[in-house]
């Protein structure tokens, strides 16, 4: 069985519990989940909301970045989900989930593996401000 149980971009809502259930492994002695949300604040200005966009590389981009973490790491199982489109303040926007045979390899992997998703798959997040602004983060 192929060790990325999941590798989408969607614009739907995502679902912590499938994520986690995806990387259930019974040789799996940790599992790491990450979850990202839309904050209401950043740099001292109050968000309103976020709107996500990606390229449609994305997708395979982030199974990319995941493969090279299962090359290195002892993965047994991983799963990733981005949401993109409209987020209000508490969405979901990104859920990550490692298993390793020990704790601290699922830290190190999950950790890398959303470190990775954010520098390296084509994904760009829109601000909205309460004073109206917007602001691009991730865009080049």
């Amino acid at each position: 069985m192929d060790v990325i149980r999941i590798a989408e971009i969607r614009d739907t809502p995502l679902s912590v519990d499938e994520v986690f259930a995806a990387v259930g492994d019974r040789a799996a002695g940790g599992i790491d989940l990450f979850v990202g949300t839309v904050r209401d604040a950043d740099g001292g200005r109050t968000v309103t909301a976020l709107e996500y966009s990606a390229h449609p590389s994305a997708a395979v981009e982030l199974r990319r970045v995941m493969e090279k973490i299962a090359a290195d790491q002892p993965v047994l199982a991983m799963a990733a989900v981005h949401r993109i489109g409209r987020l209000e303040i508490g969405d979901l926007a990104v859920v990550v989930a490692v298993a390793c045979p020990h704790r601290a390899e699922a830290f190190a992997a999950c950790r890398r593996l959303i470190d990775d998703l954010k520098h390296e798959v084509p994904i760009w997040k829109l601000q909205h401000f309460a004073d109206g602004d917007a602001d691009w983060v991730g865009a080049c």
